[in-house]
């Protein structure tokens, strides 16, 4: 049995196959997974399990670069902004909502949430340990 924090088998075999700059999405329940990307559907019941919850878990294993989040998270939802900056990821970049959406098409995969609260949305881009 593993170790580490992350116990999701499609979650670990997603981190496991990431290159340099290969991009994850995690996202809230109502975040639109464009066709071609594949989907790991986590959502079990409104905010099971949550959005900060999931992207700690996966930091536990994912060596990331920088992250994108929608310009409109701070406005929106402040909750979530301010457990995003506790994290202090590398390299943060700002796009809009829809621009968020779009680049999500390059992802190599969505990750679903329960999570109910607007915007509460990460593109991770996968770094190198050496």
């Amino acid at each position: 049995m593993k170790k580490t924090a992350l116990l999701n088998i499609a979650l670990s075999q997603l981190v496991a196959s990431l290159g340099h700059g290969d991009m994850v999405v995690i996202g809230d329940a109502g975040l639109p997974v464009p066709p071609g990307v594949p989907l790991i559907d986590l959502a079990l019941t409104a905010g099971v399990p949550g959005f900060l919850q999931t992207v700690r878990a996966v930091l536990s294993e994912m060596q990331v670069e920088s992250h994108v989040l929608a310009q409109e998270l701070a406005g929106r939802n402040p909750a979530i902004a301010a457990g995003m900056d506790a994290l202090a990821l590398p390299q943060r970049r700002l796009l809009s909502h829809e621009e968020f959406k779009q680049l999500s098409r390059s992802a190599r995969a969505i990750v679903r949430t329960g999570e109910h609260s607007p915007y509460a949305n990460v593109i991770l881009v996968a770094g190198v340990v050496f």
